[in-house]
């Protein structure tokens, strides 16, 4: 039986950054930066020895900041199986020696001639470069500790998005319609509806298989079947996308749930939801459509709940890794994600 993976970006509140994701290595370079440019303003006196300071720190600071960030990319495996603090000794020490080597190295380029004490400027340089990769751990590290926070009250928004009164009064009545004429039926209803509540109120993973996520999914869409008949019918489109791939739970499931509601429910003759999943390199697309009702005022609140619901988990589970797209026409709704492809051969390592 497949089983959930946590990959959450505080699964260690003290765990090292994952210096393979795009979003911690757009801050690095923009925190580094910024710290280059306020040593600048300390040391110039004019806006042009600014310009000229900056330029002379970043004759140092870039190469040491890319060769950095290229191993740490490549020791990535490495640093997750570390205790925090022998990662973070090992980060650091990385970081000074690569900048002692490269001062070094590049001689008059980073030596002025009239330096007097050539031992002093690279004691310098080190100490600057342990101080400046000490900043970045704390900072990674105080943001992993509040993303906790925040993720956990992401989780208890989506658990109470999805314990919604009138699904549950709709699905006893309609169990109750049959419960005589067709127990097998009944009893097979009333387990779906177990499945749904315990993935709801359990304690979430970040990520779980997608076989998993789609078998919740079509229990839901066989409960609203039961009440809705054949007005409800969904085109799943995922044969090319093997069931061990890993995606955040109840991702799916309120998508078709809004799709229902606020789509096929309205029509009298109901409609066709399609669901396509599809792989494109180390990205995931996953794409809900359904018709609705001709309107032209803005979606349904529940619409903007659910999408808000999703959002800020993918933000905290992929950074800038993850994106959607909502189109809304006269007669359909469409929801588009795209966030990166994780499978158990290829776990990811928390952002």
């Amino acid at each position: 039986m497949n089983k959930a993976l946590s990959i959450r970006q505080n699964a260690r509140q003290d765990g090292l950054p994952n210096f393979r994701n795009l979003g911690t290595l757009l801050r690095i370079l923009i925190i580094s930066n910024g710290l280059a440019l306020m040593q600048a303003i300390l040391l110039a006196n004019s806006w042009t020895g600014v310009a000229r300071h900056m330029m002379q720190i970043n004759t140092l600071l870039t190469p040491v900041m890319f060769s950095a960030l290229l191993l740490l990319w490549v020791a990535q495996p490495w640093l997750n199986r570390m205790a925090y603090r022998r990662g973070t000794v090992a980060v650091t020490g990385l970081v000074v020696v690569l900048t002692l080597s490269i001062y070094y190295f590049g001689g008059e380029l980073y030596r002025p001639p009239e330096s007097v004490d050539s031992y002093f400027d690279l004691m310098r340089c080190g100490l600057l470069s342990a101080g400046v990769c000490g900043i970045l751990l704390l900072y990674f590290r105080l943001r992993s500790r509040v993303l906790s926070r925040a993720l956990s009250d992401a989780r208890l928004q989506v658990l109470r998005a999805r314990i919604r009164p009138h699904f549950l009064f709709n699905t006893i009545n309609a169990v109750l319609g049959i419960v005589r004429a067709q127990p097998k039926q009944a009893e097979t209803a009333l387990e779906d509806m177990a499945d749904l509540f315990r993935m709801a109120m359990s304690d979430a993973h970040d990520l779980v298989p997608l076989g998993r996520e789609i078998q919740l999914s079509k229990q839901y869409v066989a409960l609203e079947q039961m009440r809705m008949g054949d007005r409800l019918r969904v085109d799943w489109q995922i044969q090319d996308v093997p069931d061990d791939v890993l995606i955040p739970p109840l991702l799916l499931q309120p998508l078709l749930e809004n799709a229902v509601y606020h789509g096929i429910e309205p029509l009298s003759r109901g409609g066709s939801i399609s669901v396509a999943l599809r792989r494109n390199g180390d990205q995931l697309h996953l794409m809900v459509e359904n018709p609705c009702p001709v309107r032209a005022d803005v979606p349904h609140k529940g619409n903007l709940i659910a999408l808000r619901n999703i959002r800020e988990r993918l933000d905290l589970l992929f950074d800038v890794e993850a994106s959607y797209q909502v189109e809304s026409g006269k007669d359909f709704y469409r929801v588009e994600i795209i966030f990166p492809y994780v499978s158990r051969a290829k776990e990811r390592p928390s952002p």
